[in-house]
């Protein structure tokens, strides 16, 4: 930097400031979310900084537990969804004090806050995006009295790391039901998929939406974009609008914010992800969202008894943990999907509740026969995937048999280049 300019600086820091303002999600809160978070003012206990970011304090007399989040905690999305997660542990789970740190970036910025946050002494840190994985298996090493919980990732060490996950692949399939009637019933069979990065998670939960489509909609296609993010609400927007440019009828989103509803023109759809209430417009069908609260707070009471051993978690639907707008207690159909032929909405209902009951699962998603867009024969019948191939890759040394790096039949796109 020229050393006469010592000004310029304090500019950038300021455009900085700025443009992240503006590319926020501002999503307003719910009132239980609201009413909690007046419940439980220690998460606005002093922060001390580190680096980029500051760090929150432990209560003294209480079990810490924390959150790393790579996005903002009100993104309408998945931060939020973890965020609401959050909020239940603190008002569900006796003596318990709970805090985050948002738009943390993965990598280095990663591992220098959960390490900051195992120094402060909080308990239990739970690490929220996938890219975390590297950094958290270090500080577990460094600190084995606290427990590290990460999502969406393979590693775990049996003792204090561990991963967290849920087939969310069993809403993504009756999403995907729901989009093939709509498309179907709208004379246009083309859909779009924005997905986020070339991981297993992308590709798995692509697929089932795929199979789901297929359900109802065989003669449906589906194109892909990449946005390599998880959170841009500008750069979400312009690839939803590309997809709808190219014909698309509805776009499903992987990523956090509701841009596939947003983007939606008059006459087409939209279904968002990660978060119960980002499904607001009419131009949403549904939204796949996760119900992280109870999951939290069970793994947040075996580590304060000691008994929580950090492995391999993987939920389905008939945890709880997860839901399809719309079809919840409580809960109203959109209009885009209320007028859905009778049969179709019948087998979409039927086939929810199975999932919610445990009747089928992740397995019965993928089980076979599956053929890819190569016209190769994936699962064959009578056959379904097993717990590693839905996880990995042969490329990123995963043991897997079959693995994960197929399209299913109905994508057009080609497989993403793995780096």
């Amino acid at each position: 930097m020229n050393k006469r300019t010592l000004w310029l600086p304090m500019i950038l820091l300021l455009v900085l400031t700025v443009v992240l303002s503006a590319c926020a999600t501002t999503t307003q809160p719910t009132p239980e979310q609201s009413a909690t978070a007046t419940e439980a003012p220690a998460t606005e206990a002093p922060a001390q900084p580190s680096g980029n970011y500051q760090i929150p304090t432990i209560e003294k007399g209480k079990y810490n537990v924390a959150f790393v989040y790579v996005g903002p905690h009100d993104d309408g999305g998945w931060s939020q969804a973890h965020d609401v997660g959050r909020l239940y542990v603190e008002k569900n789970v006796d003596n318990v004090h709970t805090a985050y740190v948002e738009l943390v970036a993965e990598g280095a910025d990663a591992e220098q806050v959960i390490r900051s946050l195992a120094r402060k002494g909080f308990d239990v840190i739970f690490t929220t995006s996938f890219g975390y994985m590297d950094a958290s298996e270090t500080v577990a090493d460094e600190f084995p009295d606290v427990d590290i919980i990460h999502l969406t990732g393979f590693k775990a060490n049996g003792k204090n790391f561990g991963n967290l996950m849920g087939a969310m692949e069993d809403m993504k399939y009756t999403a995907g039901m729901i989009a093939g009637s709509r498309a179907k019933l709208d004379g246009n069979t083309k859909i779009g998929y924005m997905a986020t990065f070339p991981i297993p998670e992308e590709l798995r939960l692509g697929n089932a939406f795929a199979l789901g489509v297929q359900k109802t909609c065989p003669e449906c296609t589906i194109d892909v974009r990449w946005i390599f993010t998880w959170h841009d609400p500008i750069l979400e927007k312009e690839a939803a609008s590309s997809l709808f440019d190219s014909g698309a009828q509805v776009v499903m989103t992987g990523a956090d914010t509701p841009a596939s509803a947003e983007a939606a023109p008059e006459g087409k759809w939209g279904i968002t992800y990660d978060y119960q209430y980002n499904c607001t417009l009419p131009a949403c069908l549904t939204s796949m969202y996760w119900n992280w609260g109870p999951v939290y707070a069970k793994i947040v009471e075996d580590s304060r008894a000691g008994t929580w051993k950090g492995g391999w978690e993987y939920f389905d639907a008939d945890s709880g943990g997860m839901g399809l707008y719309g079809f919840g207690e409580g809960e109203t159909l959109q209009p885009g999907v209320a007028e859905l032929p009778a049969a179709d909405l019948a087998l979409i209902r039927e086939t929810y509740n199975k999932f919610l009951s445990g009747e089928l699962n992740r397995f019965d998603v993928f089980s076979g026969p599956i053929t890819d867009n190569q016209g190769n024969v994936i699962v064959p019948a009578g056959q379904s995937l097993e717990q590693a191939d839905l996880d990995g890759f042969k490329q990123f040394g995963s043991d897997c048999k079959i693995c994960m790096y197929w399209w299913n039949q109905n994508i057009t796109a080609e497989l993403p280049e793995l780096k």
